[in-house]
């Protein structure tokens, strides 16, 4: 029969709790530098939000113009999800339709501090419309350059690319505002970013 020599060899050593804790913050020249990350960080999502509200609510405002319905046209003409619009509602419209969704999803996603949940069905909404415009790539004729893909025309090849990084923002935010939703529902007060100091 095997003895321990020391009482305690077969037992974990018991620690405060703080002691188990990582540790959270070290000094000197690393931590500042990640400071420093987290400060633009910080910066890059309030102006991922905000100029999401930004294009999302413009581009929508433009859509109410004659000469943006008539734009828009070719590409839900084109679509075999949307173009059976045309069957009930004008060219214009309809582009006053997707304008008016496109500005309460911009107006929606903006009120993250006031009104997460809200703030989440406004990128729900995004991403929906960006999904929609991206599905134009595959559907609308001249996306394609005279070369072929993966050589695309700057109308409407580029112009609907774009919307590639709009649907990752609207992603974000939208997983931002249930993250703070969760927050809430625990009864954790999210810490205030830097940049809302």
């Amino acid at each position: 029969m095997l003895h321990p020599i020391h009482p305690h060899l077969g037992k974990a050593r018991q620690r405060p709790a703080e002691a188990r804790q990582p540790a959270t913050e070290s000094r000197g020249p690393a931590n500042e530098a990640q400071r420093k990350e987290h400060l633009v960080a910080a910066a890059g999502q309030q102006v991922v939000r905000y100029g999401l509200v930004v294009v999302i609510a413009w581009i929508g405002a433009l859509k109410y113009s004659a000469y943006e319905a008539a734009a828009i046209h070719p590409l839900i003409a084109n679509s075999p999800l949307m173009s059976w619009s045309y069957n009930i509602l004008s060219v214009r419209a309809v582009a006053a339709t997707v304008a008016t969704l496109e500005i309460i999803a911009a107006i929606l996603i903006a009120m993250r501090v006031l009104a997460p949940r809200l703030s989440a069905l406004g990128s729900a909404m995004a991403i929906v419309l960006f999904l929609g415009t991206l599905s134009f790539l595959f559907t609308t004729p001249g996306v394609t350059a005279a070369g072929g893909f993966p050589i695309l025309s700057v109308l409407p090849g580029q112009f609907l690319l774009k919307d590639l990084v709009l649907l990752g923002a609207s992603l974000w935010t939208l997983g931002d505002s249930l993250a703070a939703i969760k927050s809430r529902a625990k009864g954790v007060v999210p810490r205030q970013r830097d940049s809302e100091r």
